[in-house]
């Protein structure tokens, strides 16, 4: 028995083309703080309106930032721009939002002076993210903070609280210069 398989030709991919336009704040406006306001205010001046959100946020349309000293929490509504082929949302958008997150929650406790970057990430994905999954909380927890690395986690759960998503992250700390 031979089977057929219909492959749609490039006119037919078209007919489902959708959009998307974003804009984004030119990032040196936070480039200028940098070394010179403690982690907290920075991130809480984000959180309310007082400086724009950095560039992913606006690339991946994550919306609003809650920020406390060592814990940072953020959200997305998952859209179809988010998907992979299978249908579900992309492990890298998921594992951004938790990188964000716990990189964020170091970065809160963080004094004028001092910057971090993630070295490591291992993010364990529990569940699939749809857009039927409704608006995604990811929460970053500091879970310990030396002098040169710091160590936190981050949970991501859907509109049900489930949790869809768990990582950890190492940071580096380390000293900053003020942009002259």
């Amino acid at each position: 028995m031979t089977q057929t398989q219909t492959v749609p030709v490039a006119a037919d991919l078209d007919a489902d083309a959708r959009a998307r336009t974003f804009t984004w704040t030119d990032p040196a406006r936070h480039a200028h703080l940098l070394g010179r306001t403690p982690g907290l205010e920075l991130l809480q001046r984000m959180a309310a309106g007082e400086l724009p959100p950095p560039p992913v946020m606006d690339l991946l349309d994550m919306s609003g930032i809650e920020a406390e000293p060592g814990r940072v929490t953020f959200y997305l509504q998952p859209q179809e721009f988010h998907y992979n082929p299978l249908g579900t949302v992309h492990g890298g958008v998921l594992s951004t939002l938790l990188d964000s997150a716990a990189a964020c929650a170091v970065h809160s406790t963080l004094p004028a002076g001092l910057g971090y970057t993630t070295q490591d990430l291992h993010v364990k994905f529990l569940r699939p993210v749809t857009v039927a999954s409704g608006r995604l909380r990811c929460e970053g927890t500091l879970i310990q903070r030396g002098r040169r690395t710091a160590y936190a986690e981050a949970r991501l759960t859907d509109a049900e609280g489930r949790l869809v998503a768990h990582a950890t992250s190492s940071c580096l700390i380390f000293e900053t210069t003020p942009p002259a």
